[in-house]
């Protein structure tokens, strides 16, 4: 719990002044935060083997520290076998201290385990939110890779309150996303 602290604290005391300042805001409510952050898996190949959910919910939770929930698809697809409510996806929503915790696991830990890695794509959904795809579940440590008989990825959705993507880039490259060396 203590390095929940020490973001928290960093946000407080280091990275909303900085932004307060780059941005000349009136008012410290107008300083973008981080929302939430959601973790989602697109599991399609479910559809032939059930198991794949629960491994894949063990998996997520295990990550972030937090039970993921099965996501059930809306419409039958007859050509993808699939029925309406199959389970064909995981996710889970961290907020407040956990989503702290993963954050900082994600950029200390698991991003710099990724094989030739060079930074991420600095590109933002027009509304301030950044949305990441990790192609392998075993950059994290949590997942033992002897245990493991499918490789999947998964995408993670950082939601901040701000109101353009320059105020978005800013506020996660303060909490150290490692973007790409590129500026828009």
């Amino acid at each position: 719990m203590s390095n929940t602290a020490s973001l928290k604290k960093e946000y407080a005391e280091r990275i909303a002044p900085a932004l307060m300042k780059q941005f000349n805001y009136s008012s410290p409510m107008q300083i973008p935060v981080l929302k939430k952050i959601v973790i989602n898996q697109g599991l399609g190949i479910a559809t032939a083997d059930k198991k794949i959910i629960d491994v894949a919910i063990n998996e997520i939770s295990a990550i972030t520290g937090q039970k993921a929930v099965a996501t059930l698809s809306r419409k039958d697809v007859a050509n993808f076998k699939l029925r309406k409510k199959m389970p064909i996806g995981v996710m889970v929503t961290l907020r407040r201290d956990k989503m702290y915790e993963f954050l900082e696991r994600l950029v200390r830990v698991a991003l710099p385990r990724i094989r030739d890695f060079k930074g991420i794509e600095s590109k933002l959904d027009g509304h301030g939110n950044y949305s990441l795809g990790i192609q392998e579940q075993i950059i994290f440590p949590e997942i033992n890779i002897d245990t493991i008989d499918r490789i999947l990825g998964m995408n993670i959705t950082f939601v901040t309150s701000a109101q353009t993507d320059e105020e978005g880039y800013a506020l996660l490259k303060e909490f150290g996303l490692p973007f790409k060396n590129e500026k828009k």
